[in-house]
């Protein structure tokens, strides 16, 4: 049976297809002169209206924008309808959160196109051409400086360092330090690491290696890690924010951009072909921050005090209430300028490569170029609606969320539940949020169509993707039940990873590919920002010490539900394979029994 779709979607995606027309009736006529040679004769521009360009662009912007539109008004609408409806609150300065949000939709379309048409061929040019012509080490030494730029460049990023201002200092003083006056290591130290990781996947391209031992040799570190740090009652409150890095790194930058490299690299190396290649580095990636924001807190905590820590935000606090801040340190001249920070020192990086070390040029600069403006415009967009839109609505959801079962000072006559009925209801918000974000992610479908090829149609793409919504969801309702309850991360994290090597034992190559990756693709640029801030949100209004770990148990879900299906689908196909041997022997006995009689 064909599967149906609305005549107004049919419609909008037959008008954005490409119009031919005949080339001869743009160019003038070809006179020749007295030899019977052609004449040349320059084509002539021509002008068209401002509403014949609209006409021009419009098929093409508005399937871009419906899926940002698709991605972002869900979301938003169901947090505001929780809030109306089940805390029977209105959203606080809804205009301005209403305006941040068609910044992310528009700063986002914008983003992902200049990231296609700029930085994109980027990424395939030089992973195709750098192999050809230098060593091994200096395409591993790019390919690791590639990862730290483009980590940079991520959008989430941004939400990352603004969780440093809700912080308590005198709760949490190691955290509050990392956030506040170490954030620029710590985003160095998680792109080295993201680099690492790159490095790593490339020479696993390159050597052939299986993805199974890269993983345990990963988690066994990050786990031993964890458990220091949990020990010790001054670092415990920066393990939520560790494993959370890993959830940030893999975005819509890192990803397309490192795998372009190194898919480039093994492509030229003759190991390319490969139904395999591409996957594990978005594991390796979202393991390998961990370890390293982790030892950075070891050395923080080895060299500075904590009355040092708390002497320094006393200082800091009063140099802010006395000086008044530049242009570039207040909105919206601060996002601008992060904008542009992220990606024009990856950009000038490209640039060096592509002319220094490659000694080549590109084949459309100013396309390319155009694409690279995109990009820049779009992520300073971005990050205006990140501050007013996506971070304002998650952390106003956040601290409204415990009136259903707790007493909050912001919220009349709370609790509004019950607490069993309040708690229940909390849960329920969480994993339906969870469901719905990982569902609008189209880089979820995308895995899906690889990876029901990738297995011969064992695993359908449907079954992938509900099998990773699913986790999720049950990822994000065990955080916000870690926050309520005050679980130690350690708790909760430890044992489903073990589980989850166990799972991985059992299973086979490709369906430990496409699980460790599929936790990747959920964490996208609107996912991350929403539920850090709903948790930062959450964690303070429940009187929490801080309010990461959502986005990494977020991530161990569809881990699991997609090693549990896969090793179900596995039995399956060898349930009907015995049912089918053990046919033609019973048919054949029948047969025997005959002959005799």
């Amino acid at each position: 049976m064909p599967n149906s779709c609305r005549f107004g979607d049919y419609q909008r995606e037959a008008r954005s297809t490409h119009q031919v027309l005949s080339y001869s009736r743009m160019a003038p006529a070809l006179s020749f002169d007295s030899e019977g040679r052609v004449i040349p004769k320059a084509i002539p521009k021509y002008d068209i209206s401002a509403g014949e360009a609209l006409r021009i662009v419009r098929p093409y912007i508005s399937v871009r924008l419906m899926e940002q539109i698709k991605a972002v008004v869900p979301l938003g609408l169901y947090l505001a309808l929780f809030q109306i409806l089940f805390l029977q609150q209105l959203v606080a300065d809804s205009w301005i959160i209403t305006g941040g949000l068609f910044a992310v939709i528009i700063g986002l379309m914008l983003f992902m196109e200049g990231l296609a048409l700029g930085l994109m061929p980027f990424g395939t040019l030089i992973g195709d051409r750098l192999p050809r012509k230098s060593s091994l080490p200096v395409v591993l030494l790019v390919t690791l400086l590639l990862g730290i730029g483009v980590t940079f460049a991520e959008p989430a990023i941004g939400a990352l360092k603004a969780a440093g201002q809700i912080v308590s200092v005198e709760r949490a003083p190691y955290l509050y330090a990392i956030l506040n006056f170490w954030s620029g290591a710590l985003v160095l130290v998680v792109g080295f690491s993201v680099g690492l990781a790159a490095v790593l996947g490339t020479l696993r391209f390159l050597m052939g290696w299986s993805l199974k031992p890269l993983i345990y040799l990963s988690l066994l570190p990050v786990l031993a890690l964890s458990a220091v740090a949990a020990i010790d009652p001054e670092l415990r409150n920066i393990l939520g924010l560790a494993w959370d890095c890993g959830a940030v790194t893999t975005g819509p930058v890192t990803v397309p951009l490192v795998l372009a490299l190194g898919i480039g690299i093994a492509a030229a190396g003759g190991k390319g072909d490969s139904e395999l290649s591409g996957f594990g580095i978005v594991t390796m990636a979202s393991l390998f921050p961990i370890i390293g924001v982790l030892l950075l807190s070891f050395y923080i905590s080895s060299t500075v005090e904590v009355a040092e820590i708390l002497e320094m935000a006393k200082q800091s606090a009063a140099v802010g209430s006395e000086a008044s801040p530049s242009w570039y340190q207040r909105t919206p001249g601060e996002e601008i300028v992060l904008g542009v920070r992220a990606i024009l020192p990856l950009v000038v990086f490209l640039f060096l490569v592509l002319k220094f070390l490659l000694r080549d040029r590109l084949e459309n600069p100013g396309y390319i170029l155009y694409g690279i403006g995109l990009t820049i415009v779009g992520m300073c967009i971005f990050n205006v609606g990140l501050t007013y839109g996506l971070s304002k609505l998650g952390g106003a959801a956040g601290g409204l969320v415990p009136s259903a079962f707790m007493e909050v000072n912001s919220v009349e006559g709370s609790p509004i539940y019950e607490f069993i009925v309040g708690l229940v209801v909390v849960l329920a918000f969480a994993w339906f949020l969870g469901f719905g974000a990982t569902l609008a992610e189209p880089a979820l479908n995308a895995l899906g169509v690889t990876t029901e090829k990738l297995t011969n149609g064992v695993f359908k793409k449907k079954t992938l993707v509900y099998a990773v919504s699913v986790g999720v969801a049950c990822g994000i309702a065990a955080g916000v039940a870690r926050l309520v309850f005050e679980l130690p991360l350690i708790w909760l994290v430890a044992p489903p990873y073990l589980f989850a090597m166990l799972l991985t034992f059992l299973s086979t190559e490709e369906f430990v590919n496409v699980a460790w990756d599929s936790a990747g693709v959920t964490t996208g640029p609107i996912t991350v920002p929403l539920v850090l801030a709903m948790g930062l949100g959450l964690g303070e209004a429940t009187q929490a010490v801080e309010g990461f770990g959502i986005l990494c148990l977020a991530s161990i879900g569809p881990i699991l539900s997609v090693l549990t299906v896969g090793l179900w689908a596995r039995y399956q196909v060898w349930r009907r394979q015995h049912e089918a041997d053990r046919v033609p022997t019973e048919s054949q006995k029948s047969d025997e029994g005959q002959v005799l009689t």
